[in-house]
């Protein structure tokens, strides 16, 4: 999707300070007008109402409270729209907006076990879960979640830590369960909102996390501590166990708390290392404590739990991309995701048994391949990897190129070479293009304009869809894998996570069909505050939430789903904004001129003189009528009614809905 951005018409509106009306003003609308302070991020401090030059409409109400149904300022219509009801916005500092909770949320009573998904349910991605007991917590991940249609222009977002914020002497440890971004994006950030905990995580993770770190250098260094799946640590006064888990990064683990009922239990994203749903025997090794250990709760991934059948093991994958790699008599491109370390690291180990170089491509692809350099996990033989420059320099059969972008990504590097905007690296006719990565939902668009790209370029395309081999396999368990380790666990309670509410139902069921008790399964909301009572013997959800709107990372700017900008973006994109800039003469009250009219993505002004023509007559009459008799005169009612006015003349006219932006000069 690409950004929403405000438009030129900046360079009409500039900045001004916060400052009454002052006489005799040039007359030079454009030049003089102010830039609405909603739109200026780092300067909003509140929604007061203030004798400003210029105001944002939104902060101004009439003495009767008067909305309509077109106006720039929120009415009740607007609020209870697709989104939801609208809330008021936080405030905006130059660093970051907190989201503060409304209800006082106690302290989990004596011998009560309390849990907390903070991200990762209702949706995919940004996961984050916390676990309180007694005077100590425990966080487990903290992932970021990128853009979608509802947060226009932002970067990418984050859980909501402010119920973690407030409790912040409490929190003992950040434990990670692998180095995903959905996992780890948000550590820096998060970590230092919640005080900065000891990081708790394995080798290659808490080299991802390190690296990641240094695109934050102004916020406080990471606290990592290593572990081992055989490692055993002591947050506050709560034991922590780990164990290792099958996914399509190295070093992924699972993790055991223990408390007086019984081991809460969480294996991260995983898949069961299995032939045929024979599960291996170093995968029973692995799970072979859970034969004797008492588990109170399991929470577990839901990504795949409508899949039936177990996940395909990704040995199949690397046999299927040997063959290819074997058969095909050109240059061979392969797309797969930067996070698939295991099965990048395979192709390398092929290419070098086949004697062909390698380029890496796509920063992301190399910055992975260099920490797993650094982990000991990845060694390739000196001369192996090449520059993409030096492609050309060897015969097209003896190089195969590693890049990314197998989902359509606008700046990845295969997009960039299929419409030929990669400096570096030209795609040639003959060239065999493998996709090996499935089409996340959402992007099948952006993926049929990658392939319809490529196929111009005369090369052979193979994706997961067409290929005869298994070139993709996904990281995570379907059904049978579920239901593997839910007998192997053979937990008292339930929670599954990581999904989609009817994601998580449907894991509800499958637990059922395994004979769990449906009381002791919940189904959770982001900001559940679920409790285990009754030394263990009852698990229910209390009626406070902790706060749970997500928390938008927008430039140096942190704000909830809320937050006014957002809102602003969303209506211009969906219906662009109309400027309106009149002087008026203090003393009369009349206008000095005609009002100027600035118009972006709503119409196009020349074609639509007539209707311009009538909403100037509107702007006259709103605003003589609304400062007749007023001596001072009391810009903001004024500017209210205008901006409603003009809204429903709009709206009449166009069935449109714009930004109003009404902008009065007193000379």
């Amino acid at each position: 999707m690409d950004e929403i951005k405000p438009n030129n018409t900046q360079s009409n509106l500039p900045r001004r300070n916060n400052s009454r009306f002052v006489q005799n003003r040039s007359t030079n609308n454009r030049n003089t007008s102010s830039r609405p302070t909603s739109t200026n991020k780092p300067f909003i401090k509140s929604t007061t109402p203030t004798h400003t030059k210029v105001s944002h409409p939104t902060t101004h109400r009439t003495d009767t409270n008067k909305t309509s149904r077109g106006s720039y300022q929120y009415n009740k219509e607007k609020q209870m729209g697709r989104r939801g009801p609208s809330r008021p916005p936080s405030s905006i500092t130059p660093r970051k907006v907190s989201s503060r909770s409304t209800l006082v949320i106690p302290n989990p009573a004596p011998g009560v076990i309390r849990i907390i998904p903070l991200g990762g349910v209702e949706e995919i991605g940004k996961n984050m879960t916390a676990i309180e007991i007694g005077d100590d917590i425990i966080v487990i991940d903290a992932g970021m979640q990128f853009k979608t249609d509802e947060t226009p222009g932002i970067d990418y977002i984050i859980p909501n830590t402010t119920y973690l914020e407030e409790r912040k002497d409490k929190i003992r440890a950040m434990i990670v369960t692998h180095g995903h971004l959905d996992h780890i994006g948000g550590i820096p950030l998060v970590m230092s909102r919640i005080g900065n905990p000891p990081l708790y995580s394995r080798n290659l993770s808490i080299l991802m996390m390190r690296k990641r770190q240094e695109e934050f250098p102004h916020l406080p260094a990471l606290n990592p501590q290593i572990v081992e799946k055989d490692s055993v640590i002591m947050c506050g006064k709560i034991r922590v166990r780990f164990f290792g888990v099958t996914h399509t990064v190295p070093d992924s683990m699972g993790i055991v708390i223990e408390t007086p009922y019984g081991s809460i239990v969480t294996p991260g994203d995983y898949k069961l290392d299995q032939i045929d749903g024979i599960v291996t025997e170093e995968e029973e090794k692995e799970y072979k404590f859970f034969d004797k250990e008492n588990v109170l709760l399991l929470l577990t991934d839901s990504t795949n739990i409508e899949n039936e059948g177990f996940s395909l093991p990704e040995i199949k994958v690397h046999e299927g991309l040997e063959k290819l790699i074997r058969s095909c008599s050109g240059r061979i491109i392969i797309a797969a995701f930067a996070s698939h370390i295991t099965r990048l690291v395979k192709i390398v180990a092929i290419a070098e048994m086949l004697g062909k170089k390698v380029v890496l491509d796509g920063r992301s692809l190399k910055t992975n391949m260099e920490v797993c350099e650094q982990a000991g996990l990845f060694t390739p033989k000196k001369g192996t990897i090449i520059p993409v420059e030096d492609a050309d320099s060897y015969p097209p059969n003896k190089v195969i190129v590693l890049m990314t972008g197998a989902q359509g990504e606008e700046f990845a590097s295969l997009n960039r070479a299929a419409n030929k905007s990669h400096k570096k690296f030209t795609i040639r006719k003959g060239d065999t293009i493998i996709l090996s990565a499935s089409i996340v939902p959402g992007n099948e668009i952006s993926v049929q304009h990658l392939k319809d790209n490529l196929a111009r370029h005369g090369v052979k395309i193979i994706s997961y869809r067409t290929s005869e081999e298994t070139i993709h396999a996904t990281g995570h368990g379907n059904q049978e894998d579920v239901k593997w380790l839910h007998r192997k666990t053979h937990p008292k309670f339930f929670i599954p996570i990581h999904g989609w509410h009817s994601m998580l139902v449907r894991h509800k069921e499958l637990a059922m069909e395994l004979g769990m008790p449906e009381e002791n399964i919940v189904v959770p909301d982001n900001g559940s505050l679920i409790e285990i009572t009754d030394n263990g013997t009852k698990i229910s959800v209390r009626k406070e939430k902790a706060p749970s709107a997500p928390m938008m990372v927008d430039g140096f700017s942190v704000g909830d789903e809320q937050d006014v900008v957002i809102r602003d973006r969303q209506m211009l994109a969906q219906d662009g904004m109309f400027v309106i800039i009149a002087t008026i003469d203090s003393i009369t009250g009349k206008l000095r001129k005609s009002p100027d009219i600035i118009s972006r993505g709503f119409i196009y002004l020349k074609e639509n003189q007539d209707l311009l023509n009538q909403t100037r007559l509107i702007i006259k009459k709103s605003i003589e009528d609304g400062t007749r008799g007023q001596h001072p005169i009391n810009f903001d009612p004024i500017k209210t009614e205008l901006g409603d006015n003009v809204s429903k003349f709009l709206y009449q006219k166009t069935a449109k809905r714009p930004l109003v932006i009404p902008v009065l000069l007193s000379i």
